[in-house]
């Protein structure tokens, strides 16, 4: 699934692309995309069209389009996005092929076209009502490490409060938002600690080190495009990003720990998996250490 720096990439290329634009038709070619749109493809379709992009904006893994009325030029409601395991939004010339697996068509006023696709259909579209700062449908969700009104005190203060394994907590889209598993399991590695640690005896200088490591592991993965294994995940022009060979820890199972030399293992976790270093990363005993 597309994490936080895929996400960012995709908005950025909105952002470049979009904004600034009316959307002047909408084609629903599958309606399942839109389920999350209950009031249904007729209505979501009747909201969206004539509606100018003012800005493309972003939450962990969500991200929105700012939609106003282009004579005013200002946001009040949103098209909220989730990428889900395989969305792509490609900003195509109207007359190109349209990709595998187009669901929605959103057709700009220069004619171009902003295509959304998603093979497995987990992700989708919504149109959310006085949506532009934050989608209400979304209000659950915490901010991610690289806002800048993000909290390290609230969050190292809620993280202490649970009792569960480090990996779970930082996977809690509701604590701290945009990290799975690819870029917890490399901030884990870097910080070192084995993904089962409990959460409340983590020490203060081990979140802090978290915390600092999910970070940069994001920002490093956003500088390289993101992270693709596959053609699932592409930006707005169709390319891949290169942040997997980089990977140290996510994907490396039996390779040499770049730390240590130790083989990285693979373990079985959440219905996904867990990379790590059985020398860097020490199981834990009885959940604390």
């Amino acid at each position: 699934m597309p994490e936080l720096p895929e996400v960012e990439v995709v908005r950025l290329g909105i952002a470049d692309h979009v904004v600034g634009h009316t959307i002047t038709r909408v084609v629903v070619h599958d309606v399942r995309s839109l389920r999350r749109h209950l009031a249904g493809p007729a209505d979501f379709v009747h909201r969206v069209e004539g509606r100018t992009v003012v800005g493309a904006a972003r939450r962990g893994k969500y991200l929105w389009m700012q939609v106003g009325d282009w004579t005013e030029g200002e946001a009040s409601d949103a098209v909220l996005c989730h990428l889900g395991m395989s969305g792509q939004f490609l900003v195509s010339e109207a007359d190109a092929p349209p990709p595998r697996h187009l669901r929605v068509a959103l057709t700009l006023d220069d004619g171009r076209e902003l295509r959304f696709a998603d093979q497995r259909i987990f992700g989708g579209m919504s149109f959310s009502e006085d949506g532009a700062e934050l989608p209400p449908e979304i209000a659950h969700i915490a901010r991610d490490p690289l806002d800048p009104l993000f909290d390290p005190a609230e969050f190292a203060t809620r993280i202490r409060k649970r009792q569960t394994g480090v990996k779970r907590a930082i996977l809690d889209q509701t604590l701290i938002s945009g990290v799975g598993n690819i870029y917890a399991d490399e901030a884990l590695w870097r910080v070192p600690l084995h993904y089962a640690r409990n959460t409340r005896h983590l020490r203060a200088r081990e979140i802090e080190s978290l915390l600092g490591h999910v970070g940069d592991v994001m920002r490093e993965a956003l500088a390289q495009g993101g992270t693709s294994f596959d053609a699932l995940y592409v930006n707005v022009n169709g390319n891949s990003g290169y942040f997997d060979r980089s990977l140290q820890a996510y994907g490396q199972e039996g390779r040499p720990c770049e730390r240590c030399g130790t083989p990285i293992r693979r373990d079985a976790f959440m219905n996904r998996s867990s990379f790590w270093c059985p020398h860097c990363q020490p199981r834990p005993r009885n959940g604390k250490f």
